[in-house]
């Protein structure tokens, strides 16, 4: 038998929704995250896209005297300088954008194209800029982290006593630790163990997990490797001696922060382009600034027995 559906006496849902609006979003791109690191850092305008990091040759070789009350011989000493000292070049993270004129022209409304090109193109330009001040080779966070200032965890899993050895290294007005959301994770599951969680902060607006006193500031970008993966402590700030960041200032087209966006024109196909650069780079001025709690292992969980 074949089924009868009653007559529609009203207008139905799929008609009447061609006559509605519907609400859109801006286009949305889980892999942006909140950039902790490039928050936490101060920044310094370099000119001409080089900075010549500056030190005392040797320290020890300064002589100074506590003086008693008698005429003997003051000390004479001068300090000497770094010969030949290590000069940071800004290095670029870019990227054109092309649209065609024709999508921007009839596709703008309620948002516009070129707009929403450009603004997730530069999220994506922005992450890569804190992997490279994490990972690049030249002048990451990582490579310039000399072997005394590198300890390894006593059992795997990142304990409270690993955190307190590496503060031991960066003693001097600790800023904050750098770590993967999974060994922050690790470390609060090794203090719960051990009865102690950790108390947390308010910083920009989140909750982060604080470790005597000194919050831990999660970043994807410190690769987890087969299970394994590094926990970052710094010192900030030029006054301090610390880790700063460096970027291009006055740039054409500026947007931010070495950040720069121009038109390089429309081609013979309508297609327009437009070309996004960021100059940035990173300078770590001592070296006790900066320790790496190396071999950090994410995966240890833990059984607990509560009495019936």
């Amino acid at each position: 038998m074949s089924e009868h559906l009653p007559t529609p006496t009203a207008l139905g849902d799929v008609a009447a929704r061609q006559l509605a609006n519907a609400t859109k979003t801006t286009p949305q791109m889980s892999s942006i995250t909140p950039r902790w690191l490039v928050h936490c850092l101060q920044w310094v305008p370099v000119e001409a896209g080089i900075f010549r990091l500056n030190r005392v040759k040797d320290a020890s070789a300064i002589t100074v005297d506590c003086s008693a009350r008698d005429e003997r011989v003051l000390p004479q000493t001068f300090v000497d300088y770094d010969e030949a000292p290590r000069e940071i070049l800004l290095s670029a993270v870019n990227s054109v954008v092309d649209i065609h004129t024709r999508v921007s022209d009839l596709y703008s409304v309620p948002h516009n194209q070129i707009a929403e090109q450009l603004r997730l193109t530069i999220e994506a330009i922005k992450e890569r800029q804190e992997s490279e001040l994490i990972n690049n080779p030249e002048y990451g966070l990582l490579a310039n982290t000399t072997p005394e200032q590198r300890i390894s965890t006593r059992t795997g899993a990142p304990t409270p006593d690993d955190l307190d050895e590496l503060l031991t290294k960066v003693w001097k007005e600790p800023g904050f630790f750098l770590a993967h959301p999974a060994a922050i994770a690790a470390f609060g599951r090794e203090c719960t163990r051990r009865g102690v969680p950790p108390p947390t902060v308010s910083l920009f607006g989140s909750q982060f997990v604080t470790w005597r006193g000194i919050p831990l500031i999660p970043s994807d970008k410190l690769a987890v490797t087969n299970g394994k993966t590094n926990i970052v402590l710094l010192r900030t700030g030029q006054a301090r001696q610390g880790v700063i960041g460096l970027f291009q200032p006055h740039l054409q087209g500026e947007q931010g922060l070495g950040l720069s966006v121009r038109f390089m024109g429309i081609n013979h196909k309508a297609i327009a382009s437009y070309l996004i650069s960021l100059y940035c780079s990173l300078a770590v001025l001592t070296p006790d600034a900066i320790a790496v709690l190396e071999n950090v292992e994410v995966g240890k969980y833990h059984v607990y027995n509560y009495p019936a």
